[in-house]
């Protein structure tokens, strides 16, 4: 008997705990859906990061394998779009620009990213060749900026990858003006269907004007997340053709 009352008693008490935790998270919820944007709340959004640590110990003496190693965490992390970058660049009078992108491979030679040359982005690489990639990983509290100079990727580079992908994504590729104003978006999913009927039985041609970029990197900073803001940054530099080390100050 006395053993049944203690476990009705247990249940109360873990049904008015649960009620509770459901009502304050309720409550936080809302508060949050409800926060007025005043520029204290604003500046008040802040993380603490206490993740992991980087140190000169930790790292690889060559920044591709490093970058390979914490690419792999993140990967295995199982992060959404672990590939996902930014990549900044600049016209011929230095005007800045900046878009996401994915990274579609790296080896020792560089990074490689794939676009349509007549973009804003291709038209500023070619009238000053070189740019910056950047990967945040909030998961994991770390980020990578990369550094460096330009070049296209052969052109049968280019063509076996645009026939790696989805057929969609080629006619897409071919039917897209990128960067261009166009009247209506009916104009593009016009240009799609007509593609689409023209290339259904038939190999999709990559355009002369679609290919690949190599980034050289000469710069490279690897950023791990700490606690006070005190990130640790560590930086490969390229000096002839050697990688020097340093700690930057965060």
């Amino acid at each position: 008997m006395v053993l049944k009352q203690a476990v009705s008693l247990l249940k109360v008490l873990i049904d008015l705990s649960f009620r509770k935790i459901t009502y304050n998270f309720k409550k936080t919820k809302t508060y949050f859906c409800q926060m007025e944007l005043t520029k204290e709340n604003i500046q008040n959004l802040r993380q603490d990061y206490r993740a992991a640590k980087l140190a000169e110990d930790d790292i690889d003496q060559n920044p591709i394998t490093q970058f390979g190693k914490w690419f792999k965490e993140a990967v295995d992390a199982k992060l959404y779009e672990p590939n996902v970058m930014t990549l900044a660049t600049a016209d011929l009078s230095g005007k800045p620009s900046s878009r996401i992108l994915l990274l579609k491979g790296f080896d020792e030679n560089g990074f490689v990213f794939f676009t349509n040359y007549n973009s804003k982005k291709g038209k500023d690489l070619q009238e000053n060749p070189q740019a910056a990639m950047q990967f945040f990983w909030p998961e994991l509290e770390r980020q990578i900026r990369i550094e460096g100079t330009i070049t296209k990727v052969e052109e049968a580079v280019s063509t076996a990858y645009f026939h790696s992908r989805p057929k969609g994504s080629q006619i897409g590729a071919t039917a897209s003006p990128q960067s261009t104003v166009i009247p209506n978006r009916e104009v593009l999913e016009t240009r799609v269907q007509e593609l689409t009927e023209t290339y259904k039985d038939t190999e999709v041609p990559r355009p002369e004007h679609w290919g690949g970029y190599l980034l050289k990197p000469e710069h490279i900073e690897f950023w791990q997340g700490r606690p006070s803001r005190l990130h640790d940054r560590i930086t490969y530099t390229s000096v002839n053709g050697v990688w020097t080390i340093n700690r930057l100050a965060p």
